[in-house]
This record gives structure tokens, C-alpha cells and sequence, in this order.
């Protein structure tokens, strides 16, 4: 089967770049929008020469311009949107209705991927506020998606592990803890930790897969699915030593809230219900919902529990491993 022409919006972002690394390593036609808001960002700006470079094509695009975005959606079969939804970042979830305009008007697009890639907005219908607000913007992308009849497929990539496992699920640091670790709750409810490649990789897979048409995906390999306090584990075990724990009550996680910026009380609602909730493994996946590694079981997994774990921790803290186990 012929592949599909991808358009990736947000390439240059943290998971669009490596989504569109995996649209190239599939051997598809990738086009990535530049849009003229990037401005002096010369990060941004290198990172898109460089998919140039390995065979991508720029379509310059703005959100400010409709006629633009058809001309970029027009290019493609497949357009995929990795704009940022993270208060602490950007948050742009709901300048993909512009983009679902330019779809519904360019009529060729046969499967779009919003910006999601993370926990099920449809099942966080009673989330807390404010972090609820992420949530129900992605349904609102959802229902005008929906209802323009575009062909679609959401990807439900639980916590992304550069956040949350090599820092073992610490807020407000990247880096893992050398004597004391925060423990939410009992330590022992079901998280699902996902390496961003592999996030990328199971992403372009659906693409073509009439199995993932109009779905949610889910990726939660098993060997993913693991507590935090199995996680804490299995870094005391490479550093050769055990770690202080002090246990926090949703009690006093939620009334931390108090006094913090907006952007922080969003992250604390998010960790409420993941690490005490379990809202990302406390359901089964029905009919319109399908788990990424049974319908690709050839994809080797990003797994805490094998032997690649040293190696997990130093790709997603450079330098954290030998400085921590010093």
C-alpha cells in the first residue's frame, strides 16, 4: 500500500520533532508547516533546517492566514498536530480550530491527528478545575472534528517519561532526587511511563491502519505499566542506595494549591488524578478504543524493567545517572 503524505504541524516542538523523524524513518513524504510566528527563535528555526536536510519539505503557513493553511493541508493525505497543550510552556490547543477549518475546506485530508498524547480527554469529563482546562479544550477540537466528518485517530500516550520517570515523578524538577523522594499517596497506584520516540513511532504506525480509523489509541504496552514506588526501586537499585521517602495525603497535595500560579495548579490537578485517581490504567479499552501494542507487536517497547533501564534514565536526564550514583 502506497504510503500516506504527512503534514506535521508543531514540528518543531518537543514531540513533533520526533514525530516527524519517524514519519521520515517510515519512508513517508513528510511536509513540516513553518509558520512565520517562529520569528527570532533560532532553536526552532535549526531544528526545521534540519528536517530539511534529511528530507523534509517546509510549507510556510500561518494560523492568521486560511488561504495558507489549505494551501499546506492540501499537500497532504494525513495531517498531524503536535501543537504545545503544557500551561508551563504554550498552550495553543484551541488554534487547532483554524487548522480544522483549513481541512474541512481543503476536503482531501483523509485522517487527521490533533494535538493530544496524552490522558483521554473523554474520560476526564469530572477532572478538577483548573486542571480540567486541557482536557475539555481537546474535546472541544474533538466535536469540531467530529462534526466537519473528518477522518481521525487520537492518541492517548499517558505520561511521557522525560517528565515523569527519569525525575521518578517529582513536580517542578527534571532531574532525579540524590537522598529524598516525595512518594504521592501509597506509592502504588498504576502509572503508564512512555519513551517520546516510541510515542512517535506507534503515531505514524496508525496513520494507515484502517484498525485505528476514528479511534482512540492507547499506548500502554504492559512492561510500561508500572507504580511509582516500583519505579523509585529501580533506580535505588542503579545508584546503590536507598532513597529517604516521605508520603504526601491527597489531602495535602491538593491543598498546595493554594497560593500557586495558574500553570501549577493545572500540573497539581493532572498529578491528583493520575497518581491517586489512577485515570490512566483504572479502565479497560472498549470498541472504539484500541491499545497500540496488540495491534503492533513487533515495536520493541521503552521498558523500566529490563536491563536498558541505566540507559532510559541517562537518554532522558543527560547526566544525571553517573552524577547521582557518584
Amino acid at each position: 500500500m502506497e504510503k500516506s503524505k504527512v503534514l506535521v504541524v508543531g514540528g518543531s516542538g518537543y514531540i513533533g520533532r520526533r514525530i516527524v523523524k519517524a514519519s521520515l524513518a517510515e519512508g513517508h513524504e513528510t511536509y513540516v508547516l513553518q509558520r512565520p510566528e517562529i520569528g527570532l527563535d533560532i532553536d526552532k528555526l535549526q531544528t526545521l533546517l534540519s528536517f530539511k536536510k534529511h528530507g523534509a519539505r517546509l510549507v510556510e503557513a500561518s494560523f492568521s492566514d486560511h488561504r495558507s493553511l489549505v494551501h499546506a493541508v492540501k499537500l497532504a493525505d494525513v495531517v498531524i498536530c503536535a501543537m504545545s497543550g503544557v500551561h508551563f510552556r504554550s498552550h495553543n490547543l484551541l488554534l487547532q480550530l483554524k487548522l480544522v477549518d483549513a481541512i474541512k475546506d481543503a476536503g482531501n485530508v483523509k485522517r487527521f491527528l490533533p494535538s493530544e498524547f496524552g490522558t483521554d480527554p473523554a474520560r476526564m469529563r469530572d477532572a478538577m478545575e483548573p486542571g480540567r482546562v486541557s482536557f475539555d479544550e481537546k474535546m472541544i477540537v474533538r466535536k469540531a472534528i467530529e462534526d466537519a466528518n473528518i477522518p481521525f485517530t487520537y492518541i492517548s500516550a499517558n505520561c511521557f517519561a522525560g517528565y515523569f520517570a527519569g525525575n521518578l515523578s517529582q513536580m517542578g524538577t527534571l532531574l532525579p532526587p540524590k537522598d529524598k523522594v516525595l512518594i504521592y499517596g501509597d506509592g502504588n497506584v498504576k502509572v503508564v511511563y512512555m519513551d517520546e520516540d516510541d510515542i512517535a513511532t506507534y503515531t505514524i504506525k496508525t496513520i494507515d491502519d484502517p484498525r485505528t480509523l476514528n479511534k482512540t489509541v492507547y499506548l500502554r504496552p504492559r512492561e510500561n505499566i508500572l507504580t511509582q514506588t516500583e519505579l523509585i526501586e529501580i533506580w535505588e537499585k542503579l545508584i546503590l542506595k536507598k532513597l529517604d521517602k516521605s508520603f504526601l495525603s491527597k489531602q495535602d497535595l491538593l491543598s498546595s494549591m493554594e497560593g500557586l500560579d495558574y500553570a501549577s495548579q493545572v500540573g497539581v490537578c493532572h498529578y491528583y488524578h493520575i497518581f491517586y485517581e489512577g485515570c490512566l490504567t483504572n479502565f479497560e479499552t472498549g470498541e472504539e478504543r484500541v491499545e497500540a501494542s496488540e495491534l503492533y507487536p513487533e515495536m520493541p517497547s521503552f521498558c523500566l524493567r529490563n536491563d536498558t533501564v541505566a540507559a532510559s534514565f541517562r537518554h532522558h536526564v543527560d547526566g544525571a545517572f553517573s552524577s547521582s550514583a557518584s
